[in-house]
């Protein structure tokens, strides 16, 4: 039979009319992107088109190859049918818009079969993959969709299953099929043997679904289909949670405060956000696992990650005109945000992690913090009691150097007769940080830390009174200035007296020193947790083997884990773990410390637990005697969370187990000594 584009309609030719349906919906669905396109551009400027070798690798895995996607089973298999399927199908689309002239004169004719069965294969997936998840949403309603409208993507998956099932029965009706190349339209031609109408039908169908399709991608979260490309390719390859300075000199590095000259602090207005994190608005998927992981949304408070990147997008289509303008609109975006949900973040990183599209959810706080914190300097009420404790911790701060306002020239006292090097060169500079040297609990890991190096025989010295703050709670507060002046006195502190390897036993001086402080001249000093020296040492023979006493599980910190990528130090360090918490590695679930949360009051509401009690009931379940932990926020967290639910779980750091063990064996061994010389 004749193709249904070449035939007339009354006196109106099939072309015209799929030329006008598709001229309306293909005009809507450019004028839609070029002006997200617009609004996107109208963020700061940002390098992102260095290392293309690694970008592409990562489109390659990440977009193409799903992999975020594929960490939920269910879900990202059904999303893996359909997004695949498209990319096989779509070359079909553009054949039965000419009305089969791209396979019959345009692609060569070894080809045709191997493509027909490449088209139908997607056309089946995609299939598959819409029906799945559509009896998912209707029969199995996962908890994050009940309650909420499913009309948008019931629709959407609709759409699809439509342009799928018509693409077979258009298939039946052509002169030619191929039983090898084109099983199922073969199938559906001496099964169902379509009448001429129905495949007119049929193909109309088609080509109305997908002019359908095209006007809903722009107004729907199916926008994703068009930014998450781009998503990928541009997102951001430095270290995870690594922040960005005040300003950048020609040389890339941080223009140092001497010769800082800033009229504005941080992000208030839309405009304040670079392009690349403004493309995040549109490139969400809403499949809710930033949602998921997110301890603040766990715990009842404000903050909900996907939200937040919602509003972005939301807030440049309600403002769009006088965006474009080149104005700025009255409502700023700390407004639209929430400032409970800017302070509620303890920028854990999960939601960055979760994504799949590679969504930088964090900075978008952490730089709304900034103007909060170094410009506005005056908080709505409903924040006022959660933020005021950590106005006095920046006060102590930048009196003292440390947030517990504790005199400086006490800060080397807890090192007092381990015979340690004070402020003198060494091969190894223990940096305390300001928990092991002013908190009880963390003197004594600091304390069994020196200990291990000197019985590795390591050239061992700390700092003392002339060690600062690593600045990461400044920083993560919102106070970058103070941040910085912290960074460069330390740097200068580490020039002076020729500090070269650095360990540290909290994740955030670990994070802070080995990855943040290289934009500001810190790029040769090598950073270490004590967890990893120490797993080092055991490896090199110069410590015992490796082992504990009793059950252990291990509580990963979210900024040596998940953001530091060291997950098999800590656990090898102590001779493995018997038990995991359900949340472990880099899913582990945050302690709430971060973020400088440790230094603010924490409110929930009825019904809600604070995000420790969460961690702690999660590490209670494992039934182990003792958690292990390698971070002194997260030891004070777990301690507390565990002593409100009445768990008898010790909590004990690294380094302490490794210290018992190496203190139990050399008893042993002086014990032997003691038999051998009464005999």
């Amino acid at each position: 039979m004749k193709h249904p584009l070449f035939l007339d309609y009354g006196p109106i030719p099939g072309w015209v009319i799929l030329l006008i349906l598709f001229g309306v919906s293909g005009g809507f669905f450019l004028f839609q992107v070029q002006k997200a396109t617009r609004l996107v551009l109208k963020g700061k400027p940002e390098n992102r088109f260095d290392n293309w070798g690694t970008r592409i690798k990562e489109v390659a895995t990440g977009w193409l190859g799903q992999k975020k996607v594929l960490k939920d089973r269910v879900a990202g298999g059904i999303h893996v049918l359909m997004f695949w399927g498209f990319l096989m199908l779509s070359t079909d689309m553009f054949d039965l818009a000419t009305g089969n002239q791209f396979s019959q004169k345009v692609l060569p004719e070894m080809l045709r079969g191997p493509w027909n069965i490449v088209v139908e294969t997607g056309y089946t997936i995609a299939f598959v993959g819409c029906v799945a998840a559509l009896v998912r949403r209707v029969a199995f309603t996962p908890e994050k969709l009940k309650g909420k409208s499913q009309l948008e993507g019931n629709a959407i998956l609709l759409l699809i299953m439509t342009i799928t099932t018509t693409s077979f029965v258009v298939e039946a009706g052509e002169t030619t099929i191929s039983k090898t190349w084109e099983p199922i339209g073969w199938w559906v031609a001496v099964t169902i043997v379509p009448s001429a109408s129905m495949v007119i039908a049929a193909y109309w169908a088609h080509m109305v679904a997908i002019c359908v399709f095209l006007f809903l991608i722009p107004l729907s979260k199916h926008m994703h289909l068009v930014m998450a490309f781009p998503n990928v390719f541009f997102h951001d390859l430095r270290p995870m949670a690594t922040m960005e300075p005040l300003a950048r000199g020609e040389d890339g590095k941080a223009v140092m405060l001497d010769d800082l000259d800033l009229e504005s602090f941080g992000a208030v207005n839309y405009t304040d956000f670079t392009w690349r994190d403004l493309i995040d608005g549109w490139a969400c998927t809403s499949c809710a696992r930033c949602q998921d992981v997110c301890p603040a949304y766990a715990s009842g408070k404000a903050l909900n990650p996907m939200e937040i990147i919602h509003d972005v997008r939301h807030y440049a289509n309600d403002h769009s005109g006088t965006l474009l303008a080149g104005e700025t609109p009255e409502e700023d975006i700390i407004a639209r945000f929430g400032e409970d949900a800017i302070w509620a973040c303890t920028t854990c990183h999960a939601c960055v992690e979760a994504c799949p599209i590679y969504i930088d959810h964090v900075p978008k706080l952490t730089d709304a913090r900034r103007h909060l914190m170094m410009e506005r300097m005056e908080f709505d009420e409903k924040v006022e009691d959660t933020v005021m404790p950590l106005m006095a911790t920046i006060e102590n701060l930048e009196s003292d150097s440390n947030p517990y306002g504790l005199p400086s020239h006490e800060r080397g006292d807890w090192a007092e007769g381990l015979d340690v090097k004070v402020a003198e060169p060494a091969e190894y500079i223990y940096f305390a940080g300001c928990a092991a040297s002013f908190d009880e609990r963390n003197k004594k890991v600091a304390r069994d830390t020196i200990s291990i190096m000197k019985e590795a025989g390591l050239d061992v010295g700390i700092l003392g009174m002339q060690e600062g703050c690593s600045g990461d709670a400044a920083r993560r507060a919102g106070n970058e200035y103070l941040f910085q002046m912290l960074a460069e006195t330390n740097l200068a502190t580490f020039e002076e007296i020729g500090v070269k390897k650095v360990v540290a036993s909290c994740p955030h001086c670990f994070h802070t020193l080995g990855k943040e402080y290289k934009d500001y001249g810190g790029e040769d000093i090598e950073v270490m947790h004590h967890s990893q020296l120490i797993n080092h040492l055991q490896k090199e023979g110069k410590l015992p083997e490796p082992k504990h006493d009793g059950t252990v599980t291990y509580h990963d910190p979210c900024y040596l884990g998940r953001i530091g990528g060291e997950l098999d130090a800590p656990r090898d360090a102590i001779g493995g773990v018997d038990v995991e918490a359900e949340r472990h590695g880099r899913d582990s679930f945050c302690c709430g410390a971060g973020g400088a949360q440790m230094w603010m009051e924490e409110h929930v509401d009825d019904g809600y637990d604070r995000v420790n009690i969460i961690r702690s009931k999660e590490l209670a379940a494992t039934g182990a005697e003792t958690v292990a932990v390698g971070c002194p926020f997260c030891s004070t967290m777990v301690t507390d969370g565990l002593n409100a639910i009445g768990s008898e779980m010790e909590v004990k750091d690294v380094a302490e187990l490794v210290w018992e063990q190496i203190k139990a064996n050399d008893a042993k061994i002086e014990a032997k000594k003691a038999e051998s010389a009464e005999a």
